[in-house]
């Protein structure tokens, strides 16, 4: 991967990844809480952990794509 250096501190690229995999996870979640209070989901804390490292994967290909 790689990292970034802020003013002499070296950051990874995958806990900026990781932030903004969780603002996007956040957003989401405000429309998945419905379906769980409502009973569609049945498992919330596997779900949301699924969903989480699904935005994970999801930003860390956007990432990807704009490097190359």
């Amino acid at each position: 991967m790689g990292e970034l250096n802020l003013y002499g501190v070296y950051v990874p690229t995958l806990l900026i990844q990781a932030i903004l995999a969780y603002i996007l996870f956040k957003i989401v979640t405000l429309a998945t809480n419905r379906l769980i209070a409502a009973g569609w989901i049945g498992f919330p804390g596997i779900f949301n952990l699924s969903l989480y490292v699904l935005m994970l994967m999801l930003v860390h290909w956007i990432f990807l794509m704009v490097q190359a």
